[in-house]
């Protein structure tokens, strides 16, 4: 636990430190800002998940999935739910997602976002094949 709390425990730059950076070298900048966006997710996913909340029912996933549902089908997709093991769930994109290079940005900006917006106790949700 001592080396997952040194992974969390950079200095955070704040955002006029980041912008003084980005006069100097703009894409060691770009890469801090993305690199503390990526941690705050994370750590406010391990806070939501510590905060002992059950897992939603398999109802309310998939009314939360069915938003998401209706943005993949808008371009030929689909998704399923696979199951729900603890704080992760497993979908299965389906029609035009499988095989798409674009799929792994939907997974993670249209259906973990409808999921966690409702359910922040959810900290993964992963494409099963």
């Amino acid at each position: 636990m001592a080396d997952d709390a040194k992974t969390y425990d950079p200095p955070f730059y704040t955002d006029e430190e980041l912008d003084a950076l980005y006069e100097r070298d703009p894409v060691e900048a770009m890469r801090i800002s993305r690199r503390q966006a990526m941690m705050l997710r994370e750590l406010e996913a391990r806070a939501a998940a510590s905060t002992g909340a059950p897992p939603p029912s398999e109802a309310e996933l998939r009314d939360a999935l069915e938003r998401a549902r209706r943005v993949l089908l808008r371009d030929g997709g689909d998704l399923e739910l696979v199951e729900i093991a603890g704080t992760v769930v497993r979908v299965r994109l389906k029609g035009n997602c499988v095989g798409c290079p674009r799929s792994v940005l939907d997974l993670k900006h249209v259906v973990e976002r409808a999921i966690r917006q409702q359910f922040p106790q959810i900290t993964k949700v992963e494409n099963t094949f």
